[in-house]
Parts: C-alpha cells; structure tokens; sequence
C-alpha cells in the first residue's frame, strides 16, 4: 500500500513538472527582457525559428514559420543588430527559458505572443 502510494506521488509530481514547462499565454510580467546582438538566424524544430547571438546563446519563436513569420525578412532585419527579447520563464518563474515571447528592434515590436 504504502509503495503504490509513493509511486503515485511521484508520477504526480512528474505530471506537475511537465505542465510547468508549458508555455501558453504568456505575460510580460513572466518574462525576462534581455538585449542581445544577433549573428545569424536558422530554422529548427517544427518550423521554429532560431535566433544565434553573437556569443553563442540561442532563441527561439515556436513555430514562427506557420505565423507568418519570414525567415529571409526576418534575416534581413535583425542580423548584426542588438534585439530586444521578452523570454518567458518557466518553473513557476525559476528558469528562464530560450522561448522568445516578443522581439522588438529599437521601439518596433516585430513579433509577439501578448494579447
């Protein structure tokens, strides 16, 4: 009894952790803000695009390519500029993910997930 008891606990757990690392309706309150310079852009994943800072660290906009997103325009616009990133966090705040919830470029906002 006392065994299947620990088990469940620990698969409730694991459940809540998942669920946690799901980013969905993100806040700017949620995320951190951070300026960077961008090398060079990619696509990755499921039509992700990736954005490749000057210093090794990488971003990414889920799906940005089903958004209408344009990785040429985008290329064009962003690469050798500093951004400005809103990245949501997740773990109840804790961990800052590489999810890019906005990019801006100087006062234009490019892309962004806030309603």
């Amino acid at each position: 009894m006392r065994r299947s008891l620990i088990i469940s606990a620990f698969f409730a757990l694991l459940v809540l952790a998942f669920l946690s690392c799901i980013i969905s309706n993100p806040r700017p309150e949620d995320c951190k803000i951070v300026e960077v310079k961008i090398g060079y852009l990619s696509e990755g994943g499921v039509n992700d695009i990736v954005f490749h800072s000057n210093n090794g660290d990488r971003f990414y906009i889920n799906r940005g390519l089903e958004q209408g997103l344009n990785l040429e325009d985008l290329n064009n616009l962003v690469v050798n500029k500093s951004v400005t990133l809103h990245l949501a966090k997740v773990l109840g705040g804790r961990v800052v993910s590489e999810h890019i919830s906005q990019l801006a470029l100087n006062d234009s906002i490019i892309y962004t997930e806030f309603k």
